[in-house]
């Protein structure tokens, strides 16, 4: 195959076969279709969360349900995924997303791309209490507090992730190094005052965000993209990960005001997907590390082609060169002590 031809496959906009691989794990390639690289990164990461289907599995959708509702067509997709007789599982998902806000044909970014979804299937899920239960496997609870430097007064604002945002420096960072920067103190001074309801004017103050509550499913957001005078750029700096944590390390910098149901200390967190993204802010691609449930083996899922990879195949992404590791997705061992 010549460059041009090369170039169009890395891309998805060229494929001579839509040949896949699977595994007895479920694991198993995805065409590339119209730059789908960002999305089947992500249904990698969802068909192994196995306690999503098993919420989707609850749902017996009517013959009303619109053509292009997507909880339907993601529950079909990771039923479809583990079917060796189904030669492209996912067409049906990806053509319900391409008829809302995702183009074809464009680079996405894939924790944008994981709220949209997880957002649509709030929105379009009939049944609200498996919506709900949708919401709280992956939903991080927080609190902002801002203290007012003159009065005291605290003003307190309650918040919900699907995703953790930490934010990484140049050069070397650890998973617990940018956890404890996301959870600092902060002093609102020099033109960032608060405006204080007690004093009824803006004063010096001091922002903080304290956690109330993880998830069974963590997913963990690291900030690579960042805009440099009007333009958007990638670092490509180092961050550590393990392959298992603590909930220890959210309890370093916590004050003593921590919400009384927040994380209990000594709950142990497991990795079980990385999305992975190679090349620049402005072009690149995206591929999958996956632990399957029940499952101490890794697999490399990069569009259609799968592969057994090892830890340490995992571990370099930390730190490649334009391939870094984006979302990391963590399972609580308390959800199913199996896990």
């Amino acid at each position: 195959m010549g460059e041009f031809w090369s170039k169009m496959a890395y891309y998805g906009l060229y494929s001579r076969s839509r040949s896949w691989s699977y595994s007895r794990n479920y694991v198993r390639g995805l065409f590339n279709d119209s730059l789908s690289c960002c999305v089947n990164a992500l249904l990698q990461s969802f068909s192994a969360t196995t306690e999503l289907l098993d919420i989707l599995n609850k749902w017996n959708p009517s013959d009303r349900i619109e053509r292009s509702n997507i909880p339907l067509h993601l529950k079909n997709t990771l039923l479809a995924m583990r079917d060796v007789s189904h030669p492209d599982p996912h067409v049906d998902f990806l053509d319900s997303l391409y008829r809302h806000t995702i183009r074809r044909y464009t680079q996405q970014d894939a924790d944008e791309i994981f709220h949209i979804i997880l957002n649509l299937i709030q929105k379009q899920m009939p049944d609200r209490c498996l919506a709900q239960e949708i919401r709280s496997l992956y939903e991080i609870k927080v609190e902002t507090q801002v203290k007012c430097s003159h009065c005291a007064s605290v003003q307190r604002m309650p918040t919900s992730l699907f995703s953790l945002p930490l934010a990484i420096c140049e050069g070397g960072n650890t998973l617990e190094s940018c956890i404890n920067s996301f959870f600092q103190l902060q002093n609102l001074v020099d033109g960032e005052e608060w405006f204080c309801d007690q004093c009824e004017k803006k004063q010096p103050s001091t922002h903080e965000l304290k956690l109330v509550s993880l998830p069974p499913i963590l997913c963990v957001h690291l900030k690579r993209f960042r805009n440099d005078r009007g333009f958007t750029r990638k670092l490509n700096s180092k961050v550590t990960f393990l392959e298992t944590f603590s909930t220890d390390v959210f309890a370093a910098g916590q004050s003593e005001n921590v919400a009384n149901d927040s994380p209990r200390a000594g709950e142990h967190y497991s990795l079980y997907a990385v999305i992975v993204h190679i090349g620049s802010a402005m072009s690149g691609h995206y591929t999958a590390y996956i632990r399957p449930f029940q499952d101490q083996a890794w697999y490399y899922a990069d569009d259609n082609h799968v592969q057994p990879v090892t830890w340490s195949d995992v571990q370099q992404y930390t730190y490649k060169g334009s391939s870094t590791a984006y979302l990391l997705l963590y399972r609580k061992k308390s959800w199913n002590s199996s896990g």
